[in-house]
């Protein structure tokens, strides 16, 4: 879903990230704002204090979203979901779940603790408005403070709206799980009206473009619309994969005889008698039955190529850490996740700081495709 990430801070123990593709929307409001919206309802001020007012609002929006995240997130730990962190991207936010919720209490808790959050901070946010008209505060300021409550309001109600995954479709969910008993099968239901609700807004897009030249309003209204198709249709997938793997110890998918590296080579040796031989971007290097670590490709990139024939393996090997082994014991959605955190497709496989195996992400997907193939969806 993300692209590039910059870490922002931590807040009660949450990681606060912002995707590129914020700053895009951070300056497609600032400029709507400050061309369009403040000008139409707050005559009479300078272009420049339209400007200040645009950055205000922009700042604002930032600061919704991530109290709503926020509220989801502490609702999530209060009942024992491990949280990945918040990220801030084109499309607001999103509190990363690293598992499924238990029950769908814990779901729906979670779910309605957003749009709840974000009617407390727009209702704040409106008797903050009364005092300031009643107190003749600044009328740029009065202004910013009422498209945030405003905004709040349509925060809360969009989220409310019943199409996974947005906090509605979450909702949703929790109660067909709750009559059924059945996690797959209210997924899969909250997900079809997730991605019939994202179609809609595409077509509806698309009137708005075409029919009632709305460029601005048509466009915003396609994207988001393949987002929470895709989102919904993703979110699917991702339930399938933990269904599938859940409960399978990591020996199953291992190839228990991995071709080793060891550290006393060149790094030219290690290009040419593995990286080109053996079509791999990753070696475990061990000295004798001491596993010493791994060699990547991307490690190899980082050595300037005159220096190739001067260094050894040894120079450049990656110590073993939580990235790059795993026991053999562990749960295969576990070892997904840490793949899916660190983006190492090959793990290797330790036992007793004995090298027993590697794992790969195409062997695991393999065995994937085959289970949901034969026991269906």
């Amino acid at each position: 879903m993300f692209g590039k990430r910059i870490p922002l801070f931590k807040l009660f123990g949450f990681s606060v990230s912002i995707d590129v593709s914020w700053f895009i929307l951070a300056i497609l409001i600032t400029w709507t704002l400050a061309d369009d919206v403040f000008p139409r309802y707050f005559e009479d001020f300078s272009k420049a204090t339209y400007l200040w007012m645009g950055i205000a609002g922009a700042l604002g929006l930032f600061v919704s979203i991530v109290f709503h995240e926020f509220c989801h997130s502490l609702v999530a730990r209060r009942y024992g979901l491990p949280m990945k962190g918040i990220t801030l991207f084109i499309f607001g936010g999103v509190a990363e779940m690293a598992e499924e919720p238990e029950s769908p209490m814990t779901e729906f808790l979670m779910a309605f603790a957003g749009p709840v959050s974000s009617v407390l901070l727009g209702t704040g946010l409106y008797f903050v408005c009364i005092l300031a008209e009643h107190f003749a505060w600044s009328g740029p300021a009065n202004g910013v403070l009422q498209y945030l409550a405003w905004l709040n309001f349509m925060l809360a109600g969009f989220n409310l709206l019943p199409a996974f995954p947005l906090d509605g479709g979450r909702v949703l969910r929790s109660v067909l799980w709750a009559v059924k008993g059945n996690l797959r099968w209210a997924t899969r239901i909250a997900s079809q009206l997730g991605s019939g609700f994202g179609l809609f807004l595409i077509i509806m897009g698309g009137l708005l473009f075409f029919i009632w030249g709305d460029f601005v309003g048509g466009v915003w209204s396609a994207l988001i619309g393949m987002f929470i198709r895709t989102a919904s249709q993703m979110s699917y997938r991702q339930l399938l994969v933990r269904a599938a793997l859940s409960g399978e110890e990591i020996r199953r998918f291992m190839k228990s005889d991995p071709i080793t590296v060891p550290p006393s080579i060149s790094i030219e040796q290690l290009v040419n008698d593995y990286f080109y031989r053996h079509h791999l971007k990753m070696f475990p290097v061990c000295d004798g039955n001491l596993l010493l670590g791994c060699v990547t490709s991307n490690q190899v990139k980082q050595v300037p190529r005159e220096q190739w024939g001067k260094l050894s393996v040894g120079d450049v090997v990656k110590p073993c850490s939580g990235e790059n082994t795993i026991s053999p014991q562990t749960d295969a959605v576990r070892a997904l996740s840490i793949m899916n955190r660190t983006g190492n497709s090959r793990l290797m496989v330790v036992d007793a700081g004995r090298l027993v195996g590697i794992v790969t992400l195409k062997d695991m997907l393999k065995f994937l495709d085959l289970k949901i193939d034969l026991e269906g969806r």
